[in-house]
């Protein structure tokens, strides 16, 4: 791919001699671009996340794309690995061509804002516009090939279809499971254990529609989907939470929700391999999908689940795991931080996830280990299986909501 074609070698010098500035006030910089946006153009904010927005973490996410993507200006294909997933969220999202110009002047004049005339000059735009321009095709191209490949799958669409609400089931005291079927009756594309659907809330009241991602929590099932949202507790001014009340409040059976094709690269592994799934609250979900899935394509497969919460109270989904345990060769380990006296007999250990209970259960370093959860979790998990001596392309995971730097 000649993902720098454009641009000659000033061109290039000239970016990449801002690196230390990006890498420096990089989310100063993307803080500013988010909010001229949506000042220019408030119809988007029906697109983004407006919660990561108000946390922070969609400005530092986009700041460490641009840095990377400035650092390799002349070598674009080195950051294809960390332009997947965002691909893929962009296409769930159904980001179209036509938006990257919008992207593109909102943050050039977040740039000189920032850094002011003296550092961000004429010349220096003028060379971060073409360098964007090459940035911003890759991703279209990308984006495009995957429009292109769902439209192909049997039942694959574009943009949103109409799903019911057909079942709505309590999992646990947070969190609640939502089965959706088409309302067209049409088949629906088959999705890849791990992958996740966006959904449209429509909330009465607000003044902008949400998109949120949802992992499926289910193996593929024929005509349905199934998500299991947490419900989240609004602090102060912050809205979150404000789609998953809505989504526990107010969506009801029969219930209609637009929804977009199945999307994420976070993806099971069907191999020989012993297979490690580690979850901590919510993040159980894309794991469910995983075990529900290994037990009908490899069912003898060497599988240890691990399961981390709060207690028994906001444990999902637990005599589903028990059930598939009881009749499958799964090692299943629980973990309570603070069990009550009902969670007697229903835990493994008390506490949190350490290295000393990783080293008794894990089956050894060569296995595939894929985990979720919250982010301080996750770093630990991750800590712990690099301790372990896994290696880093045997290590799966995926942050819920902007990608993050795990080792920090």
């Amino acid at each position: 791919m000649q993902t720098t074609q454009g641009l000659d070698q000033q061109t290039i010098d000239i970016v990449k001699s801002t690196v230390p500035i990006l890498e420096e006030r990089g989310s100063e910089i993307t803080t500013a671009f988010y909010k001229r946006m949506f000042q220019n153009n408030p119809e988007l904010k029906n697109i983004f996340n407006q919660t990561n927005q108000r946390k922070g973490e969609q400005a530092n996410a986009l700041a460490n794309t641009v840095y990377a993507a400035a650092a390799n200006i002349d070598q674009l294909e080195t950051i294809l690995p960390a332009v997947m997933p965002i691909a893929e969220k962009h296409r769930s999202l159904n980001i179209k061509p036509e938006h990257y110009p919008i992207v593109g002047e909102n943050l050039l004049a977040g740039m000189r804002e920032v850094l002011g005339a003296d550092v961000a000059t004429d010349e220096v735009l003028a060379a971060w516009e073409k360098a964007y321009g090459e940035i911003a095709n890759v991703f279209i191209d990308i984006e495009e090939n995957m429009y292109k490949n769902v439209q192909r799958q049997e039942g694959g669409w574009v943009d949103y279809r109409d799903f019911k609400v057909v079942k709505k089931v309590p999992e646990s005291d947070v969190i609640t499971s939502f089965y959706l079927e088409p309302v067209d009756g049409e088949p629906i594309a088959t999705h890849e254990a791990g992958q996740y659907i966006t959904i449209i809330a429509d909330i009465p009241g607000e003044d902008y529609k949400h998109q949120r991602q949802y992992s499926l929590s289910c193996a593929p099932t024929e005509g349905m989907y199934r998500i299991s949202v947490k419900r989240e507790e609004a602090i102060g001014d912050n809205p979150k939470g404000v789609v998953s009340n809505f989504l526990h409040d107010q969506v009801k059976e029969g219930s209609v929700l637009p929804v977009s094709a199945p999307a994420g690269d976070f993806v099971l592994k069907n191999t020989e391999r012993p297979l490690v799934l580690i979850s901590g609250g919510v993040g159980l979900t894309p794991m469910m999908s995983m075990l529900e899935t290994t037990i009908s394509l490899n069912p003898e497969r060497d599988v240890t689940f691990i399961h981390a919460a709060q207690n028994g109270n906001v444990h999902a989904m637990r005599e589903r795991v028990q059930e598939i345990t009881n009749e499958h060769n799964i090692k299943s380990h629980t973990i309570y931080a603070e069990p009550t006296t009902e969670c007697e007999g229903k835990y493994n250990k008390q506490g949190y996830i350490d290295y000393e209970f990783l080293d008794s259960v894990l089956p050894g370093k060569d296995a595939d280990y894929f985990f979720c959860g919250p982010k301080g979790f996750m770093q630990a998990v991750y800590r712990h299986l690099k301790d372990y001596g896994v290696a880093e392309e045997d290590i799966n995971f995926e942050f819920f909501g902007p990608k993050q730097d795990i080792a920090n």
